[in-house]
């Protein structure tokens, strides 16, 4: 869907020279501002901001919005600016637009930093047209969302207890999910697409060429692993809303009538570290850890209902990530107890990735076997209810290997050997009872890597680098300060504070 804007359309020849004559006033701008002695102190302050907007190199952006802007009309103007300063604005903490557009057209040194001259610096009203057409979504369906009147629905009353998460009320949803995507079928017509794809193309792209994300290592050693997690952000709307009806005229002031309501996206969800319901939005990322530089950093971002659960966020989001940036060569993903599922162990396996996925244990009893139990964690144990030892993987026939923790060497907490008074009966062998395992079997049990094995546990440790990734989006670069309302303000900016974790990530490469 291309869009029409009154304001005009970025022809060839200012597509490929504003960020060549951008950095260029911020190159000379910079040169003259260090001839007054007095505004050098100022100027150290922003030393770490400058490199970092030295850094960003915006020539992507200008192809990938250029079918967005209408082929007539005056021609748009100052798009790398905006987007620099925009990038400026939350690595300066600002959390409020209009403040950060009328400070950066009062200070000289604030323009020529994004590239303007002083005195020309955009308008407020360009920054939120710039905004607006990263959305994919026409300005009158949403002005229809804000002025529609929806039901009113209170806090829910139920609760949990802490650091325990609602359970999927609708498991049925991640299965038509996981079916959907499994015939290589994409939800094309999200309207965040254009903002994912504009943070693959100058943020995650840029630190894979870089080594940032390192592939040729990690191909040697079975490819990439990432991560996904989903947060809560809590938003500052009513969740109220503002009644429309006469109900107080005539005495009701506890009506149930529909309200409108100034961020229709939002919604209640259970917020499971502060053990409450809130109400805003889920902000769920897919990350990389780099063990080496010891960074963290988000692949895609995508914002969902409160109530939605990371079941389903999950494998679209990963679906998306697949679609977005085909050269990042996954292997392994690292998701919490909400993916452990059969849909999305089916998803995984066609797709080639090895699940790494905590054991939800409210999955039913452990199936009992033939001549052995398995206990949560899906390890087998022996007659006297010890855990055998994983002892590798048979790939001739794609089964688990497990021993008897007795002839493995297995000794107590204490360092003293094991004993066993079924020895006899249990196995006559020396080299002690084995048992095969299959994943075939049950995919939730008998993963791939088995959850009991070394190798899972130091992989799993890279699932908290989607925790580390959101607490710097929401308050190391201030998100959840924001006031700003509804989801495509929310992408958006979400977006930028990821590109200033990527520009981090080059400074810390470069030191």
């Amino acid at each position: 869907m291309k869009k029409s804007f009154s304001r005009g359309a970025a022809h060839d020849h200012q597509v490929d020279q504003p960020q060549i004559l951008s950095l260029a006033y911020l190159k000379k701008g910079i040169s003259r501002i260090k001839r007054k002695k007095k505004n050098r102190k100022r100027l150290a302050l922003y030393k770490n901001a400058v490199s970092k907007l030295s850094a960003l190199n915006l020539d992507p952006l200008f192809a990938a919005l250029k079918p967005y802007y209408s082929t007539q009309g005056r021609p748009a103007k100052h798009q790398s600016e905006i987007f620099r300063s925009l990038i400026l604005m939350v690595d300066q903490g600002e959390i409020s637009l209009t403040r950060w557009q009328a400070k950066v057209d009062s200070d000289n040194i604030l323009a020529l930093m994004i590239g303007c001259k002083p005195g020309h610096t955009p308008p407020l009203g360009s920054y939120y047209d710039f905004i607006d057409r990263l959305w994919l979504r026409s300005k009158s369906i949403e002005h229809e969302n804000r002025e529609r009147l929806y039901t009113f629905n209170r806090k829910p009353s139920g609760k949990l207890s802490k650091n325990k998460k609602l359970p999927n009320r609708n498991p049925a949803v991640v299965d038509k999910v996981a079916k959907f995507l499994l015939k290589g079928r994409s939800f094309d017509k999200r309207p965040e697409r254009l903002v994912q794809e504009v943070f693959s193309l100058i943020a995650v792209v840029p630190s894979l060429e870089l080594g940032l994300i390192d592939t040729r290592k990690r191909k040697a050693s079975g490819g990439l692993t990432v991560s996904g997690d989903g947060t809560c952000l809590h938003c500052h709307s009513s969740s109220r809303g503002i009644k429309v009806c006469d109900c107080r005229k005539h005495g009701v002031y506890d009506c149930k009538c529909k309200r409108r309501f100034s961020d229709p996206d939002a919604g209640w969800g259970w917020d499971s570290y502060l053990g409450q319901y809130f109400y805003g939005h889920t902000l769920y990322a897919v990350s990389y850890h780099n063990p080496i530089l010891k960074i963290d950093l988000p692949l895609l971002m995508r914002f969902v209902g409160a109530n939605r659960h990371d079941s389903v966020s999950g494998p679209v989001a990963l679906a998306e990530l697949r679609q977005l940036t085909p050269e990042l060569p996954i292997r392994k993903v690292c998701f919490d107890s909400a993916n452990d599922n059969y849909p999305t162990y089916r998803l995984l396996k066609h797709w080639g990735i090895l699940p790494f996925i905590d054991l939800n244990h409210r999955g039913g009893n452990r199936p009992d076997y033939a001549s052995f139990t398995v206990n949560d964690n899906g390890v087998p144990a022996c007659a006297p209810g010890r855990e055998m030892i994983f002892n590798g993987l048979c790939a001739n026939r794609y089964r688990l290997k497990w021993r008897c923790p007795l002839k493995c060497g297995k000794r107590t907490s204490k360092g003293k050997a094991l004993s066993c008074e079924k020895m006899s009966s249990c196995s006559p062998s020396t080299y002690g009872r084995v048992v095969y395992t299959k994943p075939d079997w049950d995919s939730r049990l008998f993963t791939p890597v088995p959850r009991d094995s070394k190798e899972f546990k130091d992989v799993y440790k890279n699932r908290t680098s989607s925790e580390r990734v959101n607490n710097r989006i929401l308050n190391d670069y201030n998100l959840q300060n924001m006031r700003i309302r509804g989801k495509k303000r929310f992408s958006f900016f979400a977006m930028v504070c990821g590109v200033n974790i990527h520009l981090d990530a080059r400074l810390k490469l470069a030191a």
